[in-house]
């Protein structure tokens, strides 16, 4: 069997210090907002260039409080991508505003920034560019759309931790961003867990209240806020992590590549890399009009595989009736023939190249 992500052979590997760590935790007694939290946090910042990395529960948390610090209301728009998981929308909808879905680039699944100054209306407050499957979305132009109208950006990279434009990393491009540290990400804990990262001072020490009841001080609350607070015993495991995710995410591309290259002659679409942002990998997908036929044939070969989405957010039944008569061909088209393949650091060549024999035994029928 060949798993979508084995996490186990990454735990093998870090067993020993990650042991060692989490021993230490509970030697401690130290569980909530304790010194690893406070260390991943200056680490991470550290790595992703920017001034505040603020640990929470998850990344949906993530994003939600981001939202929230960055004035995301009632009654505000938030221009967003339809290919991408629910959270994305949910943290919109948690904040009072409302998602407006626009379609995507064909040949990145990112938002497509031609789209989004087309949906600007005067309760647009800003814009959620997702960096879908690990692959950076044009910030450049973005950012000039939203600076043209006055908008705010609040980047949505649960799956592009390490992605980097021109050596600058998501999250360090809009007023805030949220990470998620789900246990399948290219940097995943054992459990959930979530980060917001800022440039904003004021940004950063709303979400140091938000993440903890509205409390700056204990026991003095100023305003309503939430319990959502990186656990100490997934920041240790994130410290250790985070020191092996450029080598996790090279390995990433690796497997990435092999497979491109072994698939160039069939009749799939492979990943595309625009050659200004540097893919991660957190997705390796593939457009076909054969899905169905790949998808058996990996079953019956004992090999997983996964549709990352089926069912965009706009065609989703709680988005319904708002979305009634919206029609977005690319992001439909895409969702209709897309299919992920297993990729993690771990994965073999020879696993790789037997993947893609299967595929090609399925295609040549």
């Amino acid at each position: 069997m060949i798993p979508m992500v084995d996490l186990k052979a990454q735990y093998l590997q870090l067993k020993d210090e990650i042991d060692q760590s989490l021993s230490q935790v509970l030697d401690s007694c130290a569980f909530v907002l304790g010194p690893n939290v406070k260390a991943f946090e200056e680490e991470a910042a550290a790595y992703l260039g920017v001034k505040h990395a603020i640990g929470v529960a998850s990344g949906t948390d993530a994003l939600h409080l981001a939202l929230l610090a960055a004035g995301i209301g009632q009654g505000d728009e938030v221009i967003t991508t339809p290919f991408t998981f629910i959270a994305t929308a949910e943290a919109i909808r948690y904040v009072g505003a409302k998602p407006v879905f626009v379609d995507i680039d064909p040949k990145t699944f990112n938002i497509d920034p031609n789209a989004i100054e087309a949906a600007i209306t005067e309760k647009t407050a800003a814009v959620m560019p997702v960096h879908l499957f690990g692959q950076p979305a044009d910030m450049s132009r973005i950012a000039a759309v939203c600076e043209k109208h006055a908008l705010k950006m609040v980047e949505d990279c649960a799956q592009s931790f390490g992605a980097s434009i021109g050596g600058r990393q998501t999250g360090s491009f809009g007023v805030s961003a949220g990470f998620s540290f789900f246990p399948s990400k290219n940097l995943g804990c054992y459990g959930d867990g979530g980060l917001v990262t800022t440039n904003d001072d004021d940004i950063a020490a709303k979400i140091k209240m938000l993440r903890n009841h509205g409390s700056e001080v204990r026991y003095y609350h100023d305003v309503i806020g939430y319990n959502s607070r990186l656990d100490e015993l997934q920041a240790a495991i994130l410290r250790i992590k985070l020191k092996r995710i450029d080598d996790f995410n090279l390995n990433r591309r690796r497997v990435a590549h092999l497979y491109s290259e072994l698939l160039a002659d069939l009749p799939v679409t492979t990943p595309y890399e625009d050659g200004v942002g540097v893919h991660v990998y957190h997705q390796y997908t593939i457009l076909t009009d054969q899905r169905d036929t790949i998808m058996q044939a990996l079953q019956n070969a004992g090999i997983a595989c996964a549709i990352y989405y089926p069912v965009p957010l706009h065609r989703q039944k709680v988005f319904a009736d708002e979305c009634a008569g919206l029609n977005l061909p690319v992001t439909e088209a895409v969702a209709a023939s897309c299919l992920s393949l297993p990729i993690y650091p771990e994965l073999q060549d020879a696993d790789i190249r037997r993947i893609v024999s299967v595929i090609r035994a399925a295609l040549n029928g």
